[in-house]
């Protein structure tokens, strides 16, 4: 599989990107499927089971309204958090459901998206099972689908066997290593910034490339712009109170030289405004998930107002950076809580956004990754 710098950085909305972007991603494409074979006029009913760690979970996480999205024809990175609740409340009250945004259906949110709390699909902890019935009761079409961190999704009826719902597309510099990355960077006398965006040119113009990347941190941005001036309390029982306002607030009216411990404050600041805002179900960018989406952008913002001479060229090296240092944990290891745990998540967020740092301050590409170990070696 050839892993995209967008691949890794994916606007959607929160609070989890295994848990919520993930199956809205599988329902969308699940009714992409029911129309492109013909199947969606006919479709007269559709049944969602979660399994696992999404069945378990799925309420706290956003899971089911995620799913209802999803199968209404909204994508992540499109959709409004401001009204993707009142849209699931009123397919809710009203017991109707327009497939793909176009074929009206019953649909019982309750009844029709089901949560086995312990048992669990073969492949995966996140497993889901569609079903789409005709009104005769035929199956029309059964697929199965995995939400695999990060947004990813696992279609195992694809060609010959399990793959990611991507694409093999050919690239300028393939690697799946760390070795092999900084074995292109030597041969061809460029920095990893330009190995991934050589590969990124059989996707996208430079231009295009260029200007997805500006929108991804412009997204950060106003992740953390609004993680730093809303107050209040956050979704869930615990009444766990947001904080970055005031934090911000406080660094703000701080007086005196600025040293090293406050640049460090202004980081923690960035980083709890996004996790606030991801708690709170709002636009995020995967960094690579959801549950790490803070650290990446804290320390692309702590470059942006500390580091002199960083301009929108120096962020478009970063993420490219970044993302071909989360693409080596993608490819050879995980970036799913579900799998390796908060800190393998967490872990792959902290190396893609030190390799990016590394790039900007002119450290040379050996400076991305810790020190040479085995040819498997993923950072």
């Amino acid at each position: 599989m050839t892993i995209s710098v967008f691949d890794m950085f994916k606007v959607g909305i929160g609070p989890s990107s295994s848990h919520t972007v993930g199956p809205m991603r599988a329902a969308h494409l699940f009714v992409g499927r029911l129309a492109a074979s013909g199947l969606l006029a006919r479709t007269a009913s559709v049944r969602v089971e979660l399994f696992g760690s999404l069945g378990a979970t799925g309420h706290g996480h956003g899971s089911v309204p995620a799913v209802v999205l999803g199968l209404a024809g909204h994508e992540p990175h499109l959709v409004d958090p401001v009204w993707a609740g009142p849209l699931v409340d009123a397919v809710r009250a009203d017991g109707r459901l327009r497939l793909g945004g176009s074929h009206e259906i019953a649909f019982a949110v309750d009844d029709d998206v089901v949560l086995h709390r312990n048992r669990s699909l073969d492949l995966h902890p996140n497993g889901m099972l569609l079903h789409a019935r005709a009104a005769d009761g035929t199956v029309l079409e059964r697929r199965e689908y995995y939400s695999v961190g990060g947004g990813f999704v696992l279609d195992p009826g694809t060609a010959d066997g399990p793959a990611l719902v991507e694409d093999d597309t050919p690239v300028a510099h393939p690697f799946t290593t760390g070795d092999e990355l900084l074995g292109l960077t030597r041969t061809h006398g460029l920095p990893i910034s330009q190995v991934m965006l050589a590969n990124e040119l059989s996707w996208r113009t430079e231009a295009q490339v260029r200007a997805e990347l500006l929108h991804i941190w412009s997204v950060m941005q106003e992740c953390v712009e609004r993680g730093t001036t809303t107050g209040g309390v956050l979704p869930g029982g615990l009444r766990v109170r947001r904080r970055a306002a005031a934090l911000r607030a406080h660094l703000e009216a701080a007086t005196g030289e600025p040293d090293a411990l406050h640049a460090m404050e202004w980081v923690t600041l960035y980083a709890l405004a996004v996790n606030e805002e991801n708690a709170a179900g709002g636009r995020v960018v995967t960094a690579p998930t959801n549950g790490a989406a803070g650290i990446v952008p804290a320390v692309l913002h702590y470059a942006a107002r500390f580091v002199p001479g960083v301009d929108d060229d120096a962020v478009v090296r970063f993420l490219l950076t970044a993302g071909a240092v989360g693409a080596l944990f993608k490819e050879n290891a995980s970036i799913s809580g579900a799998e390796v745990g908060c800190q393998g998540e967490v872990g792959s967020a902290c190396a893609m956004a030190a390799a990016g740092l590394a790039e900007i301050i002119g450290a040379p590409p050996r400076r991305s990754r810790t020190p040479p170990r085995s040819a498997s070696s993923t950072t």
